[in-house]
Formats: C-alpha cells, sequence, structure tokens
C-alpha cells in the first residue's frame, strides 16, 4: 500500500490500525483530540475477555476469542520493537456466586472453551457466612483458566513506540472538526491545527465517533458511557487471578497493584469522577476482598466508553462515503478486539479474505 492515510483518535484501536497499515507500506498520520493513549484504552482493566462471555451474543465472543487469540504474537513484536513489556499474562478468571454455572458450562462446552467449577479460595469472601448453606455456596465458583489480561497502559505505549518507529506521525491536540465532502468522497478534513488531505480517512475516536462524522453518522448509535475504577497498591498480589462478581471485577497485576472496576453511567461526556460511584466501588470490593479495608487507595479514574447496541462495534467502508472507514463502537472491549478489528479493516481495504463472516460489524450503518 502507497496511499496516504488518515486516521482520526490514537486510542488503541486507531493506533492498531495504523499499525498493520504502516507495516503494510501506507503512510499514516494520526489525529488526537487530546494525548495519544490517555482515554478509554489507558482507563480499562486490560481483562482479554467479556466478564460472561455466555450473555453476549456470537458476534461479540467470535471477534474477542479471534482477537485474543493473536495476543502472545502481537505483545512479542510490540515488545521486541519498544523494549516496553505490557505484561501479558495469563492469570484465569475465577466467577464468584451467585452464577449461572449451568448455562456457563453448556456454552463452554459447545464451543470447545476450557472451564471447570472451583471452591472459592478462603482470601476471598462471598457474603453472609456462617449460614447452613455456607459450604455448598462456597464451591459455586467458575474458574475460566486461560483468560488472559494486559496492562493496557504499558501495551499502549509500547503501541505507540512502535507505530513511530514505523513511520507513522501522531499529532495531539489536534481536534478533527469537520468531513469535507463532495461527490461522495471525503476531500479534505478541517482541524484544530489545519487542513488535511489524503487518499483514505478512517475514524476510530471511540465515544467521539458519531460527533466526529456529523450527517455521515447516518443511523450509527455510539455514544459515550462511562466507567470508574479505583487502584491499591500490595506489596505482593494478594490474589492471582482475576476475580468477577456480578458487574465488579478485581484485576492483580504483577507488581501488587490491584484495579477495581467499574462502572456503567450513561451520563454523555462527563468523565468526573464521583463520591457515589467512589464508595459503591469501595465497599463491593473490600466485600469480595477484605484485606482491602486496611489498604489505601492510590488513584481513582474514569473513561469514556464508546457503548454500541448489543456491544458489536462498526468495521469497515462507509455506506455511501466511498473513501471512508470506521472502527470504532467496541464499548468495553476495545484492548481485547484491538489486533483483529485492526486486521479485518485493513483487509477490507486491501480486498483480502476475511476470517469469518464480517457483516454484523457493518451492520451499525443501516439505512433505513
Amino acid at each position: 500500500m502507497k496511499q496516504d492515510i488518515v486516521v482520526i483518535g490514537a486510542g488503541i484501536i486507531g493506533l492498531a490500525t495504523a499499525e498493520r497499515l504502516l507495516a503494510r507500506g501506507a503512510n499514516v498520520t494520526i489525529l488526537e483530540r487530546n494525548k495519544a493513549g490517555q482515554e478509554s484504552s489507558w482507563a480499562g482493566g486490560g481483562i482479554l475477555s467479556p466478564l460472561f462471555p455466555w450473555e453476549y451474543s456470537d458476534h461479540v465472543t467470535q471477534l474477542a476469542n479471534y482477537s485474543a487469540k493473536q495476543f502472545p504474537a502481537w505483545i512479542s513484536v510490540l515488545q521486541q520493537a519498544s523494549g516496553i513489556d505490557p505484561e501479558y499474562e495469563i492469570s484465569g478468571m475465577l466467577i464468584l456466586p451467585p452464577n449461572d454455572s449451568e448455562t456457563a458450562m453448556r456454552w463452554c462446552s459447545v464451543r470447545g472453551i476450557e472451564i471447570e467449577q472451583s471452591t472459592v479460595p478462603s482470601i476471598l469472601s462471598i457474603g453472609k457466612e456462617g449460614g447452613a448453606d455456607s459450604a455448598q455456596i462456597r464451591d459455586r465458583s467458575l474458574f475460566l483458566p486461560n483468560i488472559a489480561q494486559v496492562r493496557n497502559p504499558r501495551l499502549l505505549r509500547a503501541l505507540i513506540s512502535r507505530v513511530m518507529q514505523l513511520g507513522g506521525r501522531i499529532i495531539e491536540n489536534c481536534t478533527a472538526c469537520r468531513l469535507n465532502t463532495d461527490r461522495q468522497k471525503i476531500q479534505s478534513i478541517t482541524s484544530s491545527c489545519g487542513e488535511f488531505v489524503a487518499d483514505y480517512y478512517i475514524v476510530s475516536a471511540g465515544a467521539w465517533s458519531t460527533e466526529i462524522l456529523g450527517t455521515q453518522a447516518l443511523q450509527l448509535d455510539i455514544k459515550p458511557i462511562k466507567g470508574q475504577m479505583l487502584l491499591f497498591k500490595f506489596n505482593t498480589p494478594p490474589i492471582r487471578n482475576i476475580v468477577v462478581q456480578n458487574e465488579l471485577y478485581i484485576i492483580p497485576r504483577r507488581d501488587g497493584h490491584v484495579l477495581i472496576g467499574s462502572t456503567l453511567e450513561d451520563v454523555g461526556f462527563d468523565k468526573r469522577t464521583t463520591i457515589s460511584a467512589f464508595n459503591q466501588l469501595l465497599t463491593q470490593a473490600r466485600d469480595i476482598l477484605p484485606s482491602l479495608q486496611k489498604m489505601s487507595i492510590k488513584r481513582h479514574w474514569s473513561g469514556l466508553r464508546p457503548a454500541s447496541p448489543s456491544n458489536v462495534p462498526t468495521i469497515g467502508w462507509h455506506p455511501i462515503i466511498r473513501n471512508l472507514l470506521l472502527n470504532s463502537g467496541h464499548y468495553r472491549y476495545g484492548v481485547t478486539m484491538a489486533p483483529a478489528s485492526a486486521e479485518i479493516l485493513v483487509n477490507e481495504m486491501t480486498g483480502a479474505s476475511q476470517p469469518f463472516d464480517i457483516s454484523p460489524y457493518q451492520a451499525g450503518w443501516e439505512i433505513n
């Protein structure tokens, strides 16, 4: 590829897309309204799987699973090129009761995914202890041993380094203001830092994607959903596995950091942290991991996820504008889906065969 390509958005999706394009020989400029890799891609937990995969459509789990399998090789390339270790690790994921074990076991069995019933470790609490059913409840957790995690701030730094190493240009604090279209093509982009002209334009701006597209968004439904998180630091990791109960997750890092997440708040483009979310996360986390009672909180932050209907992203060509593509709407799983989403988009641009039917990832444009 020798085309000039402008990518709007330097989150995990935009960077992964740019990396793959650069490796193919394209000239790529990335416009980022803030700092590269500092929005929802940075703010999330880095679990490389949906929390309860059996509760999602096959369109979500197919893309997530295919993408997760690419991480070992991808991380190896990024680490070797950048010298930064993204801390890819197969942690396993423990799902505490209450859970739908029958549905989960059946779903995993049909798809050949390893799952086992497990006992809740003594370091974790399952709520009210001492009742008649306490021992039985402790035997009702589910364990997915092959679920991995990555430390997404480190992954983003490695990816930024790789993109620049390949000759990509990242322009920060540069807001795309208007797509200038004529004859079903974008002729240029007007931005806060000047005009940009390219052969192709890719919008991968997460929660801001529909705002950038303007009238060209058609029926696309991508909106911000805020998630707030807490960070603790132990001398050594208090637990080995990712732990999930209901919508709360606890992620242990190698160096003793522990992430607690996350809320789901439909409040528009409001990134402010709140006392109510702080108290909610802290109370729930301490109920599960009592050792947190003695630990001070190191940080409290939020991010805006690009929510889309049923968590299904939109990847591919715009149905009307001939040189415009979208790679956005990954909701909670942008990090997980990044390498596969980049592969699908570049396959579309080059006419290469796809790994599976990608029509579900183009339905978000639907014109009534």
